[in-house]
């Protein structure tokens, strides 16, 4: 288990708060006992929550390219037939992963491949389960045509928690299964949109790992 170096930062600035918040309480408050160890306590709970959040754990992962594993650490929030207006503008199938904060929140490529497109697009913050969070929210949007010519699209939508998308993508790179494309701060959702007949292997409800958990299989035939 290390840190997210996108976790360097925020983590610094939680130090550097808790550092002044309780130099502020010991200048002015020091007979205060009882609001003192309440503020420390407050305080170390406050390093944890935000240290967690930035954890990124080491994974083994397995590429096969009949696989498309889970982008993100999270549960299922939509499993649905519908069309993709944006790149594809046909119908596809939708499986959805809901991030929430206290899960790992490094974004992985489902399958290697060529990336075939890439956008960002400024937006809303609505909350993540919100069916116009899709199109309305700020997100990024990439296409990686797998090698045996099949192209997946994958989605980092913002949440309202989540201000902040990173990736480290462009159109034209070769990316490979289970690796980091992107991380997203605070809690909220990537869409993957897969070819009609794909085969979903997992459920409505069901609690997935980015890199790890086989979402769904491509027909071989």
């Amino acid at each position: 288990m290390t840190i997210h170096k996108e976790g360097y930062t925020s983590i610094a600035l939680t130090v550097l708060f808790i550092f002044i918040i309780n130099a502020f309480a010991n200048y002015y408050f020091a007979d205060v006992k009882w609001l003192l160890w309440l503020l420390y306590i407050l305080s170390f709970l406050l390093f944890i929550i935000v240290l967690q959040f930035f954890r990124h754990p080491i994974r083994k992962i397995n590429p096969d390219d009949l696989h498309v594993l889970c982008p993100a650490d999270g549960k299922v929030v939509v499993i649905e037939e519908t069309v993709e207006q944006e790149y594809f503008k046909d119908k596809r199938i939708q499986v959805s992963i809901f991030m929430s904060p206290v899960n790992v929140h490094v974004n992985r490529n489902p399958v290697s491949g060529i990336v075939k497109f890439f956008k960002y697009h400024p937006g809303k913050y609505l909350v993540a389960w919100d069916p116009k969070s899709s199109t309305d929210n700020e997100r990024t949007t990439t296409v990686v045509e797998n090698p045996l010519g099949i192209p997946v699209l994958f989605r980092q939508i913002a949440g309202a928690l989540a201000r902040r998308i990173v990736w480290y993508v462009n159109e034209g790179d070769q990316v490979k299964q289970g690796d980091q494309f992107g991380f997203i701060k605070f809690g909220s959702r990537v869409d993957v949109f897969l070819p009609p007949g794909t085969e979903i292997k997992v459920n409505l409800g069901d609690i997935v790992k980015g890199g790890i958990t086989v979402l769904a299989e491509f027909n071989n035939k």
